[in-house]
C-alpha cells in the first residue's frame, strides 16, 4: 500500500512538472491563434484623418485588440487621391490581413472590387445599397458591412437652412465638390430639391485638384452669397487651406465634417463621426470573433452634431442667430 501511495504521488509530481513546463508553449499557442492581421486603408493622411479614426483605435483597445499582442495593423494611406485607393486595397489584400477596414464611399467600392472574401468594414460610406455595394441595410449579403451617412436624408436640406437663416438675403449658393466622387450625384440630387423649396439657386463648382481650389472659391465670391463643401477625402487633405480661402473669399461657408470648424471653418453639420468610428469597433470585434459581415446590418446615424465658430464669424463680420447657437452642440468661441 505504501509503495502504490509512492508511486501514485511520483506520478502526480511529473505530471505537475510536465504541465508547468508546457504551460509557455501553450500560452504561446494561443497567443499565435490569436493574432489577427488587420487593414487599415485611410483616404487621406495620418494628419488629416477625420477625428473619429482616433476614437476607433481606442474603442477597439477597450474590447482587447492591442496591437502587437493579439493585432497586426498593415496602414495604408491614400493621401487624398482617389485614384491610388484600388491600389492600396489590391496592397492590403496581398498582404493577407484577415479584415480591411476603411471610410468614405469611394474607398469602400475599391475594397469590394480586390477582395470578395475578405470581410471589410467601412465606417462612413454613403447610400451603399443604391450604388450596388450590398443588397440591403438589413441584411449586407456580401463581405462588406459596417455604417451609413445617409448623406442624402435630411442633411443637405439643413445645410441650406443653416445658411439662409446665417445670411437672410441669400439668393445663390456655390456647392464645392470635388470630380470623381461617387457622393456628389446623390447629395446634388437632394440639395436642388432643398433649394427649389427655399427659393435658392445653387451653383455646381467641382474641383478637380488641390490647385484648383483658390479658383473655385473665386468663383464662388463672385457668383454667390455663401458655399457648401462636400465630404472629400480631398477636401480633408486641405482643410487648413479651404478655411483659409473660404475667410478670404468673406464667404459664410458650411461643412459636412466638423473637422473643418476645427481647422477655422464657420459651422459644420452632419453626423457625429466619433460615435460612428466608435461602432465601426465594435463590427471589427464581432468579425474578428467569428461574425459574418453578411450577417451585420449596416448601421445609419443616430447622433448628428452642430458646431459653430463665432471666432470665424466674427473675422467674417456675421452674427450667428440666436436660434442656431440655441441648436448647436458645441460653439467655439
Amino acid at each position: 500500500m505504501k509503495r502504490r501511495k509512492f508511486m501514485s504521488v511520483c506520478f502526480s509530481l511529473v505530471a505537475a512538472v510536465s504541465a508547468m513546463r508546457r504551460a509557455p508553449a501553450a500560452r504561446a499557442a494561443d497567443s499565435a491563434q490569436k493574432m489577427m492581421r488587420l487593414g487599415f486603408v485611410g483616404s487621406g493622411t495620418p494628419a488629416t484623418a477625420p477625428r473619429g479614426v482616433a476614437v476607433f483605435w481606442e474603442h477597439l483597445r477597450e474590447l482587447g485588440w492591442v496591437r502587437g499582442q493579439n493585432l497586426v495593423v498593415e496602414e495604408l494611406w491614400g493621401s487624398g487621391q482617389y485614384e491610388r485607393l484600388p491600389t492600396l486595397m489590391t496592397d492590403a489584400v496581398s498582404r493577407q490581413v484577415d479584415i480591411i477596414v476603411t471610410y468614405n464611399t469611394a474607398a469602400a467600392i475599391a475594397a469590394r472590387k480586390a477582395t470578395t472574401t475578405i470581410p471589410i468594414v467601412d465606417a462612413i460610406m454613403s447610400d451603399p445599397v443604391g450604388i450596388g455595394l450590398v443588397a440591403s441595410l438589413a441584411h449586407p449579403g456580401g463581405n462588406i458591412t459596417g455604417l451609413s451617412t445617409a448623406w442624402e436624408e435630411g442633411i443637405p436640406g439643413k445645410w441650406l437652412e443653416l445658411l439662409q437663416e446665417t445670411a437672410p438675403h441669400l439668393s445663390t449658393v456655390s456647392v464645392i465638390a470635388t470630380s470623381g466622387n461617387p457622393l456628389v450625384p446623390g447629395i446634388v440630387e437632394a440639395l436642388q430639391a432643398a433649394a427649389a423649396t427655399r427659393g435658392l439657386k445653387l451653383q455646381i463648382i467641382e474641383v478637380r485638384e488641390p490647385r484648383a481650389l483658390e479658383n473655385a472659391f473665386d468663383q464662388a465670391r463672385r457668383q454667390t452669397q455663401a458655399a457648401v463643401v462636400f465630404p472629400s477625402p480631398v477636401f480633408l487633405t486641405n482643410q487648413q487651406r479651404i478655411t483659409a480661402l473660404a475667410a478670404k473669399s468673406r464667404l459664410p461657408v458650411v461643412y459636412a465634417m466638423r473637422d473643418f470648424v476645427d481647422a477655422g471653418g464657420l459651422m459644420a453639420y452632419g453626423p457625429d463621426f466619433a460615435v460612428m468610428f466608435r461602432r465601426a469597433a465594435d463590427y471589427v470585434d464581432k468579425i474578428l470573433k467569428g461574425a459574418k459581415p453578411a450577417d451585420l446590418p449596416i448601421e445609419q446615424p443616430t447622433q448628428f452634431e452642430l458646431v459653430i465658430n463665432l471666432k470665424a464669424a466674427k473675422a467674417l463680420g456675421i452674427t450667428i442667430p440666436e436660434s442656431i447657437l440655441l441648436r448647436a452642440d458645441e460653439v467655439i468661441r
